[in-house]
Parts: structure tokens; C-alpha cells; sequence
């Protein structure tokens, strides 16, 4: 799209003509991580032509996951665990194009919509077969049941599923309620957490576990937009692959994020924490690491940034040039 306007990447970024007014509309949803246009409409539109009408929708369409969610009639939050469901998963496809986000085709969601089962406890599992859900299915088995019934109890989710109330139910639901609370609030930015809460029908003796975790969960979307800037530019860079970031709360209440770097690069992940910055890391598999009430330290690390949230230039700079960077945070 830069190089369709005639500018550099950078400049693009900066000045953002996409949203000047008789610019094509993204054909992205609205909450995507990543806008994309129709490479046909885009190239119309700076050669001056009339921009062309998008093809009707299509079974074969590929949906992002608030697409999806719609689609099936669950929060994006909530999709995040229905997509593992088996039928799904083996449709999923990677599209380059939007980072490597995951998508899914029309025809495969409307089959699975049209599939699931009804409302009912447990979306129709017998009382009394939760023994035999595996442990990866636990929070989309209780997903159905605050579907159901908003007030739905840690006894209710526990008889019905054959789970431990606690932790299991217990926080299953503290975290889904969470999550749905955290959506609510970024829709409707002039209500806090607990007016959320009891909008969305949760009984009051659950909103403070409920809220603490809404409240982390803000915070980490909150910290996405910087990250997922840095790991662009550290893709085009070509430095990392495509990926989807998480961002996970560690020690109570602070952020942290890994990106794994591609082989050969001066280290394995870059690891940013809201508390310390960028560092290094050679452990790909677990960059994080398990201790992190202290700035981690060691041979291997190097803290890349003057501040908290440098600029990407900045960390590519310090990255490549083994001289640069400190052993420990400099906060």
C-alpha cells in the first residue's frame, strides 16, 4: 500500500493515508490486530479509477476471530477457546498476510454453529460425564455454561461438569468473567469494571474476583498496540516471523511479553516486561523464565532499551551491535 501511494514505509505509517475520506474501507473487522484492504479496490483507488465492489460474500470466505465470533455467537474472548475444538483447529488457516493470524472458512464456522449443541447445562453433556473432559476443554465447557446462565455458581459449574469447585471452577469462571467484563468495558469506555459486571448480570459476591481480573486484562490490551508495533518491525526486519504476541501477568500484577527471534539472530526471543524493558533471551521455549520478581540476570542478557517502551529503531540498533545494551535494567 506505501509503495501504491508512492511513499516510504515509514512515511505511510506516519501519515496514514488510508483514512482519508474515498479510501477504501478495510475488509478486516473492526477489532482485528492487523486492517487489510483488497489489493483491487486499493490499486483502483491511486490509479484514479473507480474503486470496484467487493465480491459477494462467499462460503469460502476466510474470517478472523471477531468475524468468527459473530459468526457463531460467542465473544471474541470466548472464541479463543471454541477454536480449539477439533472440527475447527483443522481448518484453521495462517494467513501471511495478516501476521500469521489465524482465519477460518464461512462454510466450516456456519457447519459448527449449526451443529452445537442447544443452551442447555453443560450444552447438552449428561451430568455427571465431566469427568472424562479433557483439561484443555475445562474453560469452554464452563464458556457454555455462563453462555446459559450469567449468575451460574461455582457449585453449579462443579456438579454439572464433575470438576474441583476449587480452583478449577472457581477460577474458570473468574476468568471468563473477566475476560467478558474486560470486552464490555472496551466497547462501553465510560463504565468501570464493576458497572460492567453487573450489566453482564454477575452476582455481586463474585465482581471482585472478577474484576481484578478484568482490570489485568485491560491493562495487557492496553500494552498490545506497542508490542505488536515492535514485532512488526522486527519482522520487517526479518528478525522474527509472523506471530501473535500474548501478553501474560507474572508476579501479580506486572506485564510481560516474549517474541521469538528467527535462527541465527543475536539471541533466541526478545522479552519485554513493564517493569524492566527489552531484554535478550536464549531459552526459546520458555524466554521468560520462572523468576521474575528481580531484573533477570546472566551472561546471556542484555537489557536493549533506555526506557520502558523505546522506540523499535531503537531496540533494532542495540540488538545488532553486540557492544550496546546493559546487564541490567537501567530503571
Amino acid at each position: 500500500m506505501a509503495r501504491l501511494a508512492g511513499m516510504s514505509l515509514s512515511h505511510y505509517r506516519k501519515t496514514k493515508p488510508y483514512t482519508k475520506p474515498g479510501h477504501p474501507a478495510p475488509i478486516s473487522s473492526s477489532g482485528a490486530a492487523r486492517l487489510m484492504w483488497d489489493r483491487e479496490q486499493v490499486e483502483a483507488y491511486h490509479a484514479g479509477e473507480p474503486v470496484p465492489s467487493l465480491p459477494p460474500a462467499s462460503d469460502h470466505d476466510l474470517l478472523d476471530r471477531h468475524e468468527a465470533a459473530a459468526l457463531v455467537g460467542v465473544t471474541p474472548r470466548s472464541w479463543n477457546l471454541y477454536k480449539h475444538e477439533a472440527e475447527l483447529a483443522k481448518h484453521a488457516v495462517k494467513v501471511p498476510q495478516d501476521g500469521g493470524v489465524e482465519h477460518w472458512p464461512r462454510h466450516v464456522l456456519q457447519h459448527f454453529k449449526d451443529s452445537r449443541p442447544g443452551n442447555g447445562p453443560a450444552a447438552g453433556r449428561p451430568r455427571g460425564s465431566g469427568d472424562m473432559i479433557p483439561r484443555d476443554q475445562v474453560l469452554l465447557r464452563i464458556a457454555e455454561l455462563l453462555d446459559a446462565d450469567p449468575a451460574a455458581t461455582v457449585t453449579d459449574v462443579s456438579n454439572t461438569l464433575g470438576i474441583a469447585r476449587f480452583p478449577t471452577a472457581r477460577d474458570g469462571l473468574n476468568k471468563l468473567r473477566g475476560q467478558r467484563i474486560a470486552d464490555l468495558v472496551e466497547a462501553n469506555p465510560h463504565l468501570d469494571t464493576t458497572e460492567a459486571a453487573e450489566r453482564l448480570g454477575y452476582p455481586r459476591i463474585t465482581h471482585r474476583g472478577a474484576t481484578a481480573v478484568a482490570d489485568a486484562e485491560l491493562r495487557a490490551r492496553a500494552a498490545h498496540p506497542y508490542l505488536a508495533k515492535t514485532a512488526d518491525a522486527l519482522v520487517e526486519a526479518g528478525l522474527a516471523e509472523p506471530s501473535e504476541i500474548p501478553v501474560r501477568t507474572v508476579d501479580g500484577d506486572h506485564l510481560t511479553a516474549a517474541i521469538p527471534l528467527s535462527p541465527g539472530q543475536p539471541a533466541a526471543a526478545l522479552v519485554w516486561d513493564d517493569r524492566y524493558g527489552w531484554r535478550t533471551a536464549n531459552n526459546r521455549r520458555h524466554p521468560i523464565g520462572k523468576h521474575t520478581s528481580t531484573p533477570p540476570q546472566g551472561d546471556d542478557i542484555r537489557y536493549l532499551g533506555t526506557s520502558i517502551h523505546p522506540e523499535p529503531a531503537e531496540l533494532l540498533t542495540n540488538l545488532a551491535d553486540a557492544s550496546r545494551g546493559t546487564n541490567k535494567p537501567a530503571h
